[in-house]
């Protein structure tokens, strides 16, 4: 397990301030406005500093302190962040949980992690009525944007909160031990399981990742997947670290994106492999108009190397890609290697150690296929009081991830696949991975999925969910054939195809493999 030196300056907090002292006028956060007709807000460091110690102050106003748990429903914008570093500064915890969960699952949520504010949105008030009972009568509930029939209800208002509070830095012994992020992941089964992050892992991936991603205090960096996911800390910490400036899109749009780019001349950006096929496939794309760019950062899925390939011609020497688990390890292929090792998910970055073993534990050699077991300075104390779970997932002290993967002569690791996902086809072992590479290349195919179904005689087949090329058509039954003439191996055909709109996803891009099941089987009962 891991256990953080003693070295209380490693202190998340303490970063808006730094900036706001050495070099305040430098633009530090820039959020675009909600509505067409609304504002952008646009703060440099001490600009942004304030804001950060108003909030701050608002929620110690509140009995929020060290050690407390902060809980936010929000979409991206200036109040999630706040909140974020105003919880830094205090010492508490975030908890971070997505506006699109059910009320079910958020009640769920808060009573395993009951805290000691909830922050939303009006939005969100039918559900937050809901679960409200359940907490705690002293818990404290602030909305965004309440008006007068909120505040009667006992919700709190956000923008009145801080406008009363002081702009000086609160008072609070803050340790690089204590909480700084709770993350909920849903894992494979059960339970969503609460991510355990420190002030000092948290350090540790700024000081990983800025010199992973070669950001500097001239750096401007965009996000525009949602804030509330732990792929969002991979480009934010490093941000704040450097000083660099960070621009929050509110939600995911490819001609957006494309927009803020060329405008802003951002260098650094974070998306996932849904966001880069869509952006490639936007009808305003022109790698003319996205030259600034230093680092195109791939992460939460593979890539597939149809689309990889395509953006390392369009956009040479920018691609990263990163292989990671919000539990803590992380390869990073670095944007040198891209085209060289073009198949791999890079290399353990400094300080960090890898291994692939087998089913009995041992070690294997290059070109073996086995579980990725890794650790290093990010690597979770546990999971949220659940010393059970914890004690499987860091077994030996090794973070075991339940990927599969094999490494070249070189340490290169690459990605088979989910253990969970494997299909056992006959007795042989078929990875989703490698029909997909397959029919990512068909030219009417913009997205693949591939996922084992139950069969009669093999006792599992491989399925293909695709979604098409804008203006494409292809019959389901033709793509079939083409894939399983194109494969490797008899036992790599597809049972069938299913050709949709649009892939399910989860809240940060991730494709929901379990939802195209079910669409699978919706489908074949229709045609049986």
């Amino acid at each position: 397990m891991h256990t953080p030196i003693a070295h209380d300056s490693l202190c998340l907090g303490a970063l808006p301030a730094r900036h706001a002292r050495y070099r305040p006028r430098h633009t530090a956060v820039i959020v675009p406005p909600a509505t067409p007709a609304g504002r952008e807000v646009r703060l440099d460091w001490r600009e942004f500093d304030a804001c950060v110690n108003r909030w701050a102050n608002a929620l110690a106003g509140l009995g929020v302190a060290r050690g407390d748990l902060v809980a936010t429903v929000l979409g991206n914008g200036l109040e999630l962040l706040a909140t974020y570093w105003a919880c830094a500064k205090l010492g508490a915890a975030i908890v971070p949980l997505s506006p699109l969960l059910a009320a079910t699952g958020l009640a769920s949520l808060l009573a395993d992690a009951p805290p000691r504010a909830v922050v939303s949105s009006s939005a969100h008030r039918g559900m937050l009525d809901a679960v409200r009972g359940a907490l705690e009568p002293a818990t404290a509930w602030v909305l965004t944007d309440a008006a007068a029939d909120d505040e009667a209800a006992g919700y709190g208002a956000y923008g009145p909160l801080v406008a009363g509070a002081a702009a000086t830095a609160p008072v609070a012994a803050v340790a690089s031990g204590d909480l700084l992020t709770l993350m909920y992941t849903s894992g494979t089964t059960g339970l969503p399981k609460g991510i355990c992050h420190t002030h000092f892992i948290r350090a540790m991936y700024a000081t990983t990742m800025a010199n992973a991603w070669r950001m500097a205090p001239e750096s401007v960096v965009l996000h525009s997947g949602a804030l509330v996911f732990n792929g969002a800390m991979v480009t934010m910490f490093p941000a704040f670290m450097c000083g660099a400036t960070y621009i929050v899109h509110r939600a995911f749009d490819p001609e957006s994106f494309i927009a803020t780019v060329e405008r802003e001349r951002v260098t650094h950006t974070m998306l996932v492999p849904s966001q880069i096929i869509a952006i490639l496939n936007a009808p305003g794309f022109d790698p003319a108009r996205l030259t600034s760019l230093e680092m195109v950062l791939s992460l939460g899925a593979p890539l597939h190397n149809e689309h990889k390939e395509r953006l390392n011609r369009l956009l040479p020497d920018r691609f990263y890609e990163l292989y990671g688990l919000t539990e803590g390890f992380i390869t990073v292929l670095d944007r040198d290697d891209a085209r060289r090792k073009s198949g791999s998910v890079g290399v353990p970055p400094p300080f960090y150690d890898m291994r692939i073993v087998g089913d009995d534990g041992r070690d294997l050699p290059a070109g073996q296929v086995g579980e990725i077991l890794g650790r290093g300075p990010i690597t979770m104390p546990g999971y949220f009081n659940r010393p059970d779970l914890t004690e499987q997932a860091l077994a030996g002290g090794w973070l075991h991830t339940g990927d599969l993967g094999y490494v070249d002569d070189d340490g290169f690791l690459y990605l088979v696949d989910r253990k969970k996902d494997m299909i056992d086809s006959g007795g042989v072992k078929v990875y989703p991975k490698d029909i997909e590479e397959i029919a990512a290349r068909h030219p009417a195919v913009r997205e693949v999925a591939v996922f084992g179904v139950p069969h009669d005689k093999w006792g599992e087949t491989p399925v293909a969910a695709v979604v098409l090329r804008a203006g494409e058509h292809v019959e389901a039954d033709v793509l079939r054939e083409w894939i399983n003439a194109h494969v490797a191996a008899k036992y790599q055909r597809v049972d069938r195809v299913l050709v949709m709109a649009d892939f399910p996803r989860n809240a940060a891009g991730k494709t929901l493999k379990r939802e195209m099941r079910a669409a699978y089987w919706q489908d074949r009962e229709r045609k049986i």
